[in-house]
């Protein structure tokens, strides 16, 4: 086992894979060893029809586990064996009905002592071990229902990504970024209009010489997104956050989370109580973003652009 000991955890899948080959192959001699003739893999199939109702193969596929072309496949090749037999639905002629054939009903009658023996034997082994592997399996089911291995991956791939980003103030060298990183998700979805042009053209004098700022997001110290904290001469609002936009190469790596916590706590320090922003619901990703930073939907604002149908606010 020294490969898994050097590899470690992240190989569950190969050792896992290993076990079940090394069980399997015992279980093959064991069914020779009590004169059965039955593959390993059959035995879910088997057992669940051994309670003598027949079924369709949706049914056993949805007790047992497994997919519908995976008990398909093995119904086939337990029907070629001679263990199961297939028979249309009387009330349903569209449906097959499984159930085990004469010779599969002998199997039931044979296989109960293997069964004592092989359950006597699983407990002989767990009482020699420190841990219940199999109420382990089952934590491990539990959670992996909940929440897949693949999403497990993808957030600690998103954490350890997000600890590459760093969010600086604005600098001139980064207006080409600032125009650039908009222009790309504008063009996309709507097109460009003056009042973007004025913001993006001249961040200088439209945002920052106005009270405005600019944050930059610097992934591998290249800039991946951008956010803009507009002041505003509003009776209600302080700022306005805008020209939000994150490269489609460095999305999935929290840069719009952590850019937007960031123009937030920017606001607060400079004492705004609420900040406003304006959206179109096309913008399906954004418009989770602003809810997970606390924008709440407001209506009746006026806004300078065609493109916006949406108008939230964030009270501080």
């Amino acid at each position: 086992m020294s490969f898994f000991d050097t590899v470690g955890k992240f190989a569950v899948g190969s050792r896992l894979r290993l076990l079940t080959e090394k069980i399997t192959e015992d279980a093959t001699q064991i069914y020779n060893m009590y004169g059965i003739d039955m593959n390993p893999k059959w035995f879910p199939v088997f057992y669940v029809l051994s309670r003598g109702e027949a079924m369709t193969i949706t049914a056993i596929a949805k007790e047992i586990g497994h997919s519908h072309p995976s008990v398909s496949k093995i119904i086939s090749e337990m029907v070629e064996k001679g263990l199961v037999k297939e028979k249309k639905d009387k009330t349903d002629g569209r449906r097959n009905m499984v159930s085990l054939s004469a010779k599969g009903k002998e199997i039931t009658g044979k296989i109960e002592e293997q069964y004592t023996d092989v359950r006597n034997a699983i407990e002989a082994i767990s009482a020699n071990t420190t841990h219940d592997l199999w109420k382990a399996i089952a934590e491990w089911e539990f959670l992996l229902e909940q929440k897949s291995l693949l999403r497990w991956v993808q957030e600690q791939k998103k954490e350890r990504e997000s600890r590459k980003v760093k969010i600086v103030d604005y600098q001139p060298a980064y207006q080409q970024a600032f125009k650039e990183l908009n222009v790309e998700w504008i063009s996309t979805y709507f097109k460009m209009e003056e009042a973007d042009y004025k913001a993006l053209d001249n961040p200088q004098g439209y945002i920052l010489d106005n009270g405005g700022h600019i944050l930059v997001a610097l992934y591998d110290d290249v800039p991946a997104g951008v956010c803009a904290l507009i002041k505003m001469k509003d009776p209600e609002y302080d700022y306005e956050l805008a020209k939000m936009a994150v490269s489609p190469a460095a999305q999935g790596k929290s840069i719009g989370w952590l850019l937007g916590s960031a123009i937030l706590e920017k606001a607060r320090s400079l004492g705004a109580k609420k900040v406003y922003l304006e959206s179109n619901t096309i913008l399906k990703p954004a418009i989770n973003l602003y809810n997970k930073l606390g924008f709440e939907k407001i209506v009746g604002h006026p806004s300078p652009y065609e493109r916006c149908n949406i108008q939230m606010e964030r009270v501080l």
